[in-house]
């Protein structure tokens, strides 16, 4: 059966000479593994290009039950990135999150809201002209709430953020898993904005990277297997 949907490319994997394994998010079915015949060949129909990380496509796919590898028949970009793939800034953010997203979604079933989330987030850091330095952080907390732990927020701050259960508190946990100010109220701040809005929250370049790795924390608390984010240290590097 054909079926046409959207999909956003997360990873590929040499299967053959010429040939591809291609791990793509899609819109209507779910995360799905995806062999690509030729896709290494210079005039190839599916071309490694269109596979690259975060790429949003339009695609017609064999849709079979049975477990095995699916298949495209047609996909093309839709839109183009424009400025991901040739922003070295960009391209490294585009790099974590691509990342962090294929380890929470590798189980994933279909989630039209999630997959419409994420497809927006990548087209708003491809078309922005604002400052990026706290989108990767916003990201990750708007994220959270289609992955069912994103933190609640209150009108008052409270001095401490408790990791393991995802609350702020007036006083500290018995456990390491935790958020003090000054950075309770970055946090908060994070959680509170919007991708447009986040360039006016104001940090120290080590406060930035502090944050991300309790964020990280966060997620490897609450995400089974989740393990190390290699492409972290590349960001922390982009940002200083």
């Amino acid at each position: 059966m054909l079926q046409r949907t959207r999909g956003i490319a997360l990873k590929v994997t040499n299967y053959s000479e010429n040939s591809v394994v291609a791990q793509i998010y899609t819109e209507d079915l779910g995360l799905q593994s995806y062999l690509i015949n030729g896709a290494r060949k210079p005039k190839a129909k599916i071309h490694l290009n269109l596979l690259q990380p975060l790429h949003p496509l339009d695609m017609v796919v064999y849709v079979k039950d049975n477990g095995s590898l699916q298949r495209i028949k047609e996909a093309q970009a839709s839109p183009v990135l424009q400025h991901i793939p040739l922003d070295i800034t960009k391209s490294a953010v585009s790099m974590f999150l691509n990342e962090v997203i294929y380890k929470v979604l590798k189980h994933q079933s279909p989630d039209p809201k999630l997959f419409q989330f994420i497809h927006q987030s990548i087209l708003w850091l491809d078309q922005t002209t604002s400052p990026i330095y706290n989108f990767h952080l916003c990201f990750l907390m708007k994220l959270s709430r289609f992955l069912g732990y994103t933190p609640t927020t209150a009108p008052e701050i409270k001095p401490f953020f408790d990791l393991v259960e995802g609350v702020f508190t007036r006083y500290a946990p018995a456990h390491t898993y935790v958020l003090q100010e000054p950075h309770t109220s970055m946090f908060h701040a994070i959680l509170s904005a919007n991708y447009d809005h986040s360039q006016y929250i104001t940090m120290k370049h080590t406060d930035r990277i502090y944050l991300l790795q309790q964020i990280i924390n966060f997620y490897r608390l609450h995400t089974e297997n989740f393990g190390k984010v290699n492409s972290l240290i590349i960001l922390e590097e982009i940002f200083h």
